[in-house]
This record gives C-alpha cells, sequence and structure tokens, in this order.
C-alpha cells in the first residue's frame, strides 16, 4: 500500500495494479492476506474518494488492458461509490437523520466499556483487535474486511452501528458519507430491510488464509430493525449554462480539476476548500486530516504548473469570495451541510458521470450493475 497523498503515486499504484495484478482480482478480491500482502486489490479507494483519481481513468485504463467480461467484477466495484453516493443524493435525509442520532447515542456511550474497549482493541476477539490496529496504523482495511468488523461490531459486541460508522469516518482515508454510512447501514439490516450480514468463523478463517482461529462470533443474531423508510426526493442535477467569469471552489471530492469535464472552463479564480475539525460533525484523526491536506497542497502545486489561480481556503472564509461563485459538488455530506447550515447558496457543477448515472440509483446495486454497460458505452467507448 503506497497511500502517498499526490496524483503521481495515484497514478502510479493504478498502472501498477493494472499490469500485474488486475488479472487475478475476480478471483483473489475477497482474500485478505494482512497489510503486507495486499496485491490482490488496487488499494486505489482513497484517491478516488478525492477525485484525484476518477472511476472512468481507471476503468478506460483496465478496458485497455483486458475485456469487459474478463474486466467486469472489477468495473463493479469501482462503480460501487458512484451507486452509494446517487443513492444518498435521491435521499438526502439518510445523513441527516444518522448525523442527529449518532449525536444522541455518543452521549449514552461516552463511557461505555465496552465501547471503549472496541475502540482501543482491547475485545477478547483476536482478528477484531488485529484490525482495529491496521485501522489505526494504515488508515485502510480491505473490503471483505470492513464487512466483517462491521458484523462483529453490531452483532456480537452489540454496539450501535452509528458509532462504528463513525469510528470508520474517523480513520480512513476513503471515507465518505455515503460509501460509509450506508455501508454500515446494510451490515445492520436496515439499509435493506430485514436483510443483514453476519460474519462467520468458517469465512473469516478461509478468506484471511488461516491467520485467526478460535473466533467466537455471534452467527445467529437477527438484522437491526429500522422503523423509518426513506422516500425518493427528486433533484435536479443539470449544469447552468453560463459558467465562465466564475470564482470556481473546489471540495475535497473533486482534488483533480485538470481531469474532470470542467477542465477546460476558463475560471477567475480556483479556491480550493479545507474543511478541518471545527466544521465537521464527525471529528477526524489527525493523519485523515493531514491526508486531505497534502492531497489539496498537491491540487494546488498542479494547478499552479499550469498558471492557473488558485488558493486554499478554510471552508469558513467561503463567505468572503463574495459574489460570482460557482462550485464543483460536494456530494451529501460534511462540506455541503456547512454550506447549508450557513445559508450560502451555490449554484453548482455536476460530474457528466454522475449526472448520468445517478438516475439509475433509485433501486439497489444488483439493479444499478444492469445500467453498467450502458454507462461504460457512454463514457467510454464514445469517448
Amino acid at each position: 500500500m503506497n497511500f502517498e497523498p499526490s496524483r503521481k503515486t495515484a497514478l502510479k499504484n493504478l498502472d501498477k495494479f493494472i499490469e500485474s495484478n488486475l488479472s487475478e482480482y475476480s478471483r483473489l478480491r475477497n482474500f485478505d492476506f494482512g497489510p503486507d500482502k495486499r496485491d490482490n486489490v488496487s488499494c486505489l479507494s482513497p484517491f478516488v474518494t478525492h477525485g484525484v483519481l476518477n472511476e472512468i481513468e481507471i476503468i478506460k485504463k483496465s478496458l485497455a488492458k483486458f475485456s469487459f467480461s474478463k474486466n467486469e467484477k472489477f468495473i463493479q466495484e469501482v462503480l460501487w461509490r458512484t451507486y452509494w453516493k446517487g443513492w444518498l443524493e435521491l435521499r438526502p435525509n439518510v445523513w441527516t437523520d444518522y448525523l442527529v442520532s449518532l449525536n444522541g447515542i455518543r452521549k449514552k456511550f461516552v463511557e461505555n466499556k465496552v465501547y471503549l474497549n472496541a475502540i482501543e482493541g482491547n475485545t477478547n476477539i483476536e482478528c477484531f483487535n488485529e484490525w482495529v490496529k491496521e485501522l489505526k496504523e494504515n488508515n485502510y482495511l480491505h473490503n471483505h474486511t470492513r464487512m466483517w468488523f462491521a458484523s462483529i461490531w453490531i452483532f456480537t459486541l452489540n454496539l450501535p452501528w452509528q458509532l462504528g460508522a463513525e469510528f470508520f469516518m474517523q480513520h480512513l482515508y476513503d471515507g465518505d458519507a455515503a460509501s460509509n454510512t450506508l455501508g454500515w447501514r446494510w451490515v445492520a439490516g436496515v439499509q435493506t430491510q430485514g436483510k443483514h450480514y453476519l460474519a462467520s468463523e468458517w469465512n473469516i478463517k478461509k478468506f484471511t488464509n488461516n491467520r485467526f482461529n478460535n473466533i467466537k462470533l455471534n452467527e445467529n443474531a437477527p438484522p437491526k430493525v429500522s422503523e423509518k423508510t426513506y422516500s425518493i426526493i427528486k433533484q435536479n442535477f443539470a449544469n447552468p449554462q453560463d459558467i465562465s467569469q466564475n470564482n470556481l471552489l473546489v471540495f475535497e471530492n473533486n482534488l483533480s480539476l485538470e481531469n474532470t469535464d470542467f477542465k477546460d472552463n476558463k475560471f477567475k479564480k480556483v479556491y480550493l476548500v479545507s474543511n478541518k475539525n471545527e466544521n465537521r460533525s464527525i471529528k477526524l484523526s489527525e493523519k485523515v486530516i493531514k491526508f486531505k491536506s497534502h492531497l489539496t497542497k498537491d491540487q494546488e502545486q498542479r494547478l499552479k504548473d499550469q498558471s492557473i489561480d488558485c488558493e486554499i481556503i478554510d471552508v469558513s472564509e467561503v463567505k468572503r469570495i463574495g459574489e460570482n461563485i460557482i462550485g464543483l459538488y460536494p456530494s451529501v455530506g460534511e462540506n455541503l451541510d456547512y454550506l447549508n447550515s450557513n445559508n450560502i447558496k451555490l449554484n453548482f457543477l455536476y460530474r457528466k458521470l454522475d449526472e448520468y448515472s445517478w438516475q439509475y440509483c433509485n433501486k439497489g446495486f444488483f439493479n444499478f450493475k444492469n445500467y453498467i454497460p450502458k454507462i461504460i458505452s457512454k463514457f467510454i467507448l464514445q469517448a
């Protein structure tokens, strides 16, 4: 794993994975061989989350190496984040309600010993303790392990999923409101009502290559129940017509402006928006904040190398810019929350991939994946 925060590193990692390890991805992707052997997965998600790499360029490079049929599982995984974001955009109240419930639960568990032992990796479950350590040290976990971790947290340790989702957000380099929140809801059984994910000893043993033994779990727990249901809220993701001669705000999810749909537009000035913990509902670890900061500075340098007038500002400084501001859409999450809570009204620019794909996010992922060939045809084969 090389998470040096730069686009140069991201591209190097992408090329290396496609050239050396993509061919075995479908067969080996579910195995967690440990933090020192991650060749079977791409480890690109921290860069995708921050827009340093985008889904289209990843899929393009993979299809230049292998056919769609050989790449299908990898492409599906790349587009999971696109799907989760779209699903949440159509139901933004899921995020709002999560933060409200989290705030109340925090107070109840502030001195809870099971919770405190869990976040310190001091339980009687060896594999869980190892994953806590790995999460804090590497700010990354294998996707399969995230499912095991969440299941143990919810069904064996009997802790609220909301606190587990917060713990992941605090430490994951690739944490985002959609993938993280909805992933934890899915494991708990409240995302798809009545359908949960239960970790089992045999499954963990098999897919960790027998690295752990004597794993005592609750393998018969019923799914969690939520009385809340969320209807789709119709949204307009159309871009404004005239965007030239505006100041542009770039948030932490779009840190490769030169690789977006808007790279050829002329903006008066580009403001890269930094959001530290003062204005976040979920306080991130120092390492995650530093990772975001370095990625932002890397984007600043790349823009300056192209003689683009740019500046890094704190999210609290957005108000001082004045009029003629437009923003790359930050997606449902902390940055959009700040703008809304401070009554900062902006016209947003939406990625073409999101504009097109989010219409297929009204149902489950199995429905969405039926449209993946159509999405690829529109953005890759016709490009």
